[in-house]
């Protein structure tokens, strides 16, 4: 038994200059701590991109927009090497924002709060943003708002999708999440939407309502824009009882990694089959012993039937903006060409899920 356990050594990395970032991952295979944990979520990744018919949820929490990794997170959407993304409506907003030509900007978190609030000035860590910008921007989505249906239950994938159409549309930044996301057909939910701008942009769209003129009265035209909580949550699970097989990638915590966890529970309730996840990949700064859903392990999830008692797993304890950039540059150089049997969402008037399978070359 001895001789099983000590079976492979490890195997100090060399400095290559014309090293790829893909082959420095698979020499980190053979280290230890995070540095090889990073790597295997390359090599969970892989798999999954490798298995026939398995849908890839991607859990987006934090403020990856501003921190710069939009661009990454679509070029994952466009390669199709994820299938429904889970965001924040905060990243969702941002993502928006840049879409429109607005920019974040290099700050520093050593700098005077109080100055920054006089001068307008928002700040996320040492990422700056311009409040004014927010304020014309928060202005936009409400004039978008008007054109949406009263009295309507929209999921947030509904909104999304509209938005996306939208900026696709309208908008000067080719690289984002919600236009790549309505071009490739890929599912977004918000639902917590209502936590960020997009939906208290939305709600002044329904409390101001919309202004019109008759003759020469002006009125205001009161909205009822409907966001149905409850729906996100059938068309969701509806995704993972129809799957083969499915794939979770976590980047952080909170409301989207446990959105995406009970699919599996709901699915497993009403197929009486286990539809927990397959593979499960984590990218987190948070620990578990403080009890909180961010934090939380893999092997935690096994007992609640969220992740597969046999899934291919792996947890990476790493900040997500220095992890995320080599993993995808490390997956671009292993899939130059990717064959896939992507799924297609196709949802009906009455709010039936059909899935298929088309196989692509991206």
């Amino acid at each position: 038994m001895r001789h099983k356990i000590l079976k492979y050594p490890t195997e100090p990395l060399e400095v290559w200059p014309e090293r790829k970032i893909s082959e420095l991952i698979e020499g980190m295979l053979w280290t230890g701590f995070q540095g090889r944990k990073l790597a295997e979520v390359v090599e969970v990744w892989a798999r999954m991109l490798r298995k026939r018919k398995v849908v890839i949820w991607l859990g987006l929490s934090g403020a990856m927009v501003p921190a710069g990794m939009r661009r990454v997170i679509s070029y994952l959407i466009k390669r199709r090497m994820v299938d429904i993304v889970v965001s924040t409506g905060a990243n969702l907003y941002h993502d928006a924002y840049e879409a429109k030509g607005k920019k974040h900007y290099v700050g520093t978190h050593l700098t005077d709060d109080v100055k920054l609030r006089k001068y307008k000035v928002d700040r996320i860590y040492d990422v700056f943003a311009d409040e004014e910008g927010f304020y014309k921007f928060d202005n936009w989505i409400e004039k978008f708002s008007h054109g949406l249906k009263d009295d309507y239950p929209y999921s947030s994938r509904e909104l999304m999708l509209i938005l996306g159409k939208t900026l696709s549309k309208v908008g000067r930044e080719k690289d984002s999440i919600l236009v790549s996301a309505y071009r490739r057909g890929v599912p977004v939910f918000s639902p917590a939407l209502n936590d960020s701008a997009l939906g208290f942009s939305i709600m002044f769209a329904n409390r101001r309502g919309r202004r019109v003129k008759v003759g020469d009265t002006v009125r205001y035209i009161r909205k009822r824009i409907l966001i149905d909580a409850l729906k996100d949550v059938e068309e969701s699970s509806r995704i993972t009882e129809k799957a083969k097989l499915t794939g979770v990638v976590y980047l952080g915590g909170g409301i989207p990694k446990n959105f995406i966890n009970q699919t599996a529970v709901i699915a497993s309730y009403q197929t009486r089959h286990d539809r927990s996840h397959k593979y499960a990949i984590q990218i987190t700064t948070d620990t578990p012993q403080w009890g909180g859903l961010s934090g939380c392990t893999f092997e935690e999830a096994q007992s609640w039937g969220k992740i597969h008692r046999r899934a291919n797993k792996v947890t990476c304890y790493a900040d997500a903006t220095i992890a995320l950039p080599i993993v995808v540059h490390a997956l671009s150089e292993k899939f130059k060409r990717l064959r896939r049997d992507v799924p297609v969402f196709d949802w009906d008037k009455n709010g039936e899920l059909n899935l298929s399978y088309e196989t692509m070359r991206l």
